[in-house]
């Protein structure tokens, strides 16, 4: 052994003297790890038994960064167990099928006391004991019941923890920051604020009165006995996503990694450039390694689901006060590990529904792993319904919307070249083979425009869903409008946008009077969007028709959503569609199995609807229908900005 790892095992069975078990370490060096490596592996496992460490150095012989000297995050929390964590729990699986994921998902019920802050490796256990002592120090004063009040606003829920019980918890957390501070040298910083525990975090406003309507019914009389937890994280992966494995998988090509169901993978959304579609890349919890893997595969975890619960400290308190004698008291530091997983909600149970199980674009899979998925999704299909949805998306702000039917003589130069004139001209146009005419029928969007549409991407990101297909009219502010969408869903490169004629506005209403000269696929390309060379539409271009009456257009666009969907697989997703105002009524309708609107009301109806105005909808399997949904993302309200001249503020002769 060199001798830099003799003097830290030194150091470290310094700590451990006293003990009447045998050390962690004993059992790992005589196995001939060196002791830092021994000491992250027994910290990744929370130091429960050196069986669990030599496992997870086992998994983790070909991980690159065994060696790095990187250590865990650790937090403490406050958690409640008993009846109240059981209302906990109800409320947190009735509030994701009712209203959808949000950020409290995430984590168990708890009220943080300090927030994460990193120990090295070989002083975790000193941890152990500022826990205990803290905890010894605060158990007589621990309050025999945690009043909890309710408290509700646009974004939040949860339960507010006010008066004297508040400020004993404080003085806790205050204890463990100092001990944690003497004895393991570690930086923690205790809550001083508003002690709480959220219920829900980040939601769709409409959604606050049923929350709030759930949330009543836990009682915080419930009987709880509270625990103070200790759980570490990986600080590597804290803003990644989390997946978790559901099927066995055996890489096909040595780039890809081996996945074992209940594995959990760690893909950052930002650096999936390499990716194919149907594919990640991630880094796997149990071996450390980093690969590509099928992405259905796996389904989203729960960020907490890869936190360590290293030691409690329970409160164990007399029935009530009165009762309640100094002998009474008992606190309790324990190691054991409870799991208490996060229910899974229906939202991401759905998110599986349809999908072929078979790795897409890198290699088959066995068949015994098909047979077992789809035995699998036959049983999941049985017990829960599969929702495929179509989300129409009207485009972004056009230039000629702003700037009128000139707008085209505004940014041309006498030589035909584009200059911009206006900061929400678009900084440049595409190259189109018959010059910069051809966009005077073909307006681009605007530079509000553009921004409209990475909003609503960003949006989309941020609530998490799944798209499986893209489908735009020809005009290019649809496609513009799709391909910023798809850069902010970070799917430019993965997902491309297939083109739909049969989509395109009503004809009548076109200012031409003729089919607008669209950009041809080869110049799209050259512009850099990635379009389908592949995809054949319902309706040619040629078959857009000036003459075309009300009846002909609601009947193409009917044709064209029947192709859209039979062009699509059975998957759980949404179908994204940018088109026209005109489609959030005549592109829907054909799905709900409604007849078409009255063409005056029809008329009324479409000027109302706003730049990135959304219709969703959602396919109910069981009732053999399609049903008006509440869309993913929020609406896009703003207000108009008028030209300004400067010339108009120059001072006249009298100004002082």
């Amino acid at each position: 052994m060199a001798a830099g790892e003799t003097q830290l095992y030194a150091k470290v069975s310094n700590k451990l003297k006293g003990r009447s078990t045998p050390s962690l370490l004993d059992p790992l060096l005589a196995m001939g790890v060196p002791a830092h490596t021994a000491l992250k592996a027994l910290a990744a496992t929370g130091r429960r038994t050196a069986e669990e460490a030599a496992e997870w150095l086992r998994c983790h012989g070909n991980d690159p960064s065994l060696d790095d000297p990187i250590p865990q995050e650790y937090a403490l929390f406050l958690c409640p167990t008993g009846p109240l964590l059981e209302r906990l729990q109800e409320f947190w699986r009735e509030s994701r099928r009712q209203c959808a994921k949000n950020r409290a998902h995430e984590v168990f019920p708890h009220v943080t006391l300090c927030d994460f802050f990193t120990c090295e490796d070989q002083k975790v256990e000193c941890l152990y004991e500022a826990l205990k002592r803290a905890g010894d120090r605060t158990l007589r004063s621990f309050p025999t019941s945690v009043p909890l009040a309710l408290h509700s606003s646009i974004s939040y829920l949860g339960f507010f923890i006010n008066d004297g019980p508040a400020d004993i918890i404080r003085e806790f957390a205050m204890a463990f920051a100092t001990e944690a501070s003497v004895l393991a040298d570690c930086s923690v910083k205790a809550c001083t604020k508003q002690l709480h525990l959220t219920l829900a975090h980040k939601f769709y406003p409409h959604h606050q009165r049923t929350l709030e309507e759930l949330a009543r019914a836990i009682h915080p009389s419930h009987s709880c006995q509270w625990t103070a937890a200790l759980y570490s994280r990986d600080m590597r992966f804290v803003h990644y996503q989390t997946l978790k494995v559901l099927f066995q998988y055996k890489p096909q090509n040595v780039d890809e990694l081996m996945l074992s169901p209940g594995d959990y993978i760690f893909v950052d959304p930002t650096q999936q450039e390499e990716a194919s579609e149907g594919w990640a890349i991630g880094t796997s919890q149990r071996t450390g390694c980093r690969g590509f893997l099928p992405e259905n595969y796996t389904e989203r975890a729960c960020e907490s689901d890869t936190w360590v619960k290293h030691r409690t400290y329970t409160f164990s308190l007399a029935m009530d006060g009165n009762s309640r004698k100094d002998g009474d008291a008992n606190g309790r530091l324990s190691g054991d590990f409870h799991s208490s997983p996060a229910p899974r909600g229906v939202s991401s149970a759905l998110a599986l529904q349809g999908q072929s199980w078979r790795a897409p674009g890198r290699g088959g899979v066995s068949a015994e792993q098909e047979v077992a998925a789809n035995r699998w999704m036959r049983d999941r299909n049985t017990a829960m319904i599969s929702r495929r949805s179509v989300l129409v998306v009207r485009h972004g702000e056009r230039v000629d919307q702003i700037f009128g039917k000139s707008w085209l003589q505004q940014c041309t130069t006498a030589d035909g070249k584009y200059h911009r004139p206006d900061l929400n001209f678009p900084r440049s146009l595409p190259r189109r083979s018959s010059g910069i005419k051809d966009f005077e029928n073909d307006p681009p969007l605007s530079s509000c425009g553009i921004f409209q549409s990475r909003l609503a991407g960003g949006a989309l990101m941020d609530s998490g869903v799944r798209l499986t297909a893209v489908f735009t009219s020809p005009a290019l502010r649809c496609v513009q409008t799709a391909k910023h969408i798809l850069e902010e869903l970070k799917l430019e490169k993965k997902m491309k946008i297939r083109v739909e004629p049969g989509i395109f506005e009503w004809m009548k209403w076109e200012a031409s009077k003729s089919t607008p000269a669209f950009m041809t696929r080869q110049e799209l390309k050259e512009a850099s969007f990635n379009v389908d060379p592949d995809y054949r539409p319902a309706f040619p271009l040629c078959s857009l028709l000036p003459a075309e009456s009300y009846e002909e257009y609601v009947n193409r666009c009917a044709v064209s959503m029947h192709q859209i969907l039979s062009a699509c697989p059975q998957d759980a997703g949404i179908i994204l569609i940018v088109s026209h105002g005109s489609a959030l009524d005549s592109c829907t309708r054909p799905l709900l199995g409604l007849p078409p609107r009255d063409c005056g009301d029809f008329a009324q109806l479409v000027r109302k609807i706003p730049s990135l105005g959304m219709c969703f909808c959602e396919e109910n399997k069981a009732e053999g229908k399609w049903e008006l949904a509440t869309p993913p993302v929020k609406t896009l309200t703003h207000g108009a900005n008028s030209a300004f001249d400067w010339r108009n503020w120059i001072p006249g002769p009298g100004a002082q």
